[in-house]
């Protein structure tokens, strides 16, 4: 079976405009793989199983191309508590903090030694006429939210990609010049076909819980904020200094009392709260 792709939907809650893109997306992923010589997968170092695309993995193998893991927002994480058995699997990798600018030289690094090692043939001059790009081409893939623009900034030095924090941000693929041998190719956030859904609540959970789906699009952030309590007992509890036991709807009652985010007539709005829960969930302001 060939393995198929769901992008984010770019800003947008109109599932119609999502089911629109969605016979393109295939040929975009595809695409991003095909062109590059190196592939650079972006997880997020919080989440590093559950942001890894293996079936994008199995394409690049497929196809034959290098590939190295970046595991950004290395700084919301204690690298040292990360199994040792987990990054061997990841093998080659490089911790990355965009917010830090942690990592970034030897990325670079990387790039460079890996590059060298393309034998490229020189351009004849009908190619050169027909403008042909002989650059070695690095492309970037990754669940939405895990960091890509920000990755390439960095890199650049500029402000070379549009940067959100809403999935998705990244409109289409473009092509960024990082030095005059290499050009980065970047992508849309795309999602493994098997843990895409719109209507299934534990994927369309998931998804919100590693950034893959935004905190003001998902339908049910009280379901989102009960997974992270569940994978992660006191994280939240420490965060916000409350002791509910694990009680998802007593953090929330709580929580929406002490800053005050209620409804007409008192009561706490749990919905908004626990939006705001994931916002800065997503953003990095709860660490690990």
């Amino acid at each position: 079976m060939k393995p198929r792709y769901s992008f984010s939907s770019h800003r947008t809650r109109r599932t119609e405009n999502i089911k629109k893109q969605r016979p393109k997306y295939p040929e975009l992923a595809k695409a991003v793989i095909e062109d590059s010589d190196i592939v650079l997968e972006i997880l997020d170092a919080r989440f590093l199983e559950e942001t890894r695309n293996k079936e994008l993995e199995e394409e690049i193998l497929k196809k034959g191309k290098k590939v190295i893991f970046i595991l950004n927002k290395a700084d919301l994480v204690d690298p040292k508590k990360i199994p040792k058995e987990q990054l061997k699997e990841l093998l080659p990798y490089v911790f990355i903090s965009c917010k830090e600018r942690e990592g970034v030289r030897e990325l670079r690094k990387k790039l460079q030694i890996e590059s060298k090692r393309i034998v490229r043939k020189p351009l004849t001059a009908e190619q050169i006429k027909q403008g042909f790009d002989n650059r070695i081409k690095v492309g970037i893939i990754g669940y939405p939210n895990t960091g890509k623009s920000s990755l390439i900034n960095v890199l650049v030095g500029k402000n070379a990609a549009g940067v959100g924090s809403d999935a998705g941000f990244t409109r289409g693929m473009q092509k960024v010049k990082l030095t005059s041998d290499i050009v980065l190719i970047d992508s849309p956030g795309v999602i493994p076909k098997d843990q895409y859904s719109q209507i299934k609540t534990d994927k369309i959970t998931k998804n919100t819980k590693v950034g893959g789906r935004s905190y003001s699009q998902v339908r049910n952030p009280e379901d989102v904020v009960h997974l992270i309590m569940t994978d992660h007992p006191g994280i939240l509890e420490e965060h916000y200094k409350l002791d509910t036991k694990g009680d998802v709807d007593e953090l929330l009652d709580r929580l929406g009392r002490k800053k005050g985010i209620l409804k007409r007539g008192g009561e706490p709005n749990t919905d908004l709260v626990a939006r705001n829960v994931l916002k800065e969930w997503q953003t990095g302001k709860i660490r690990k």
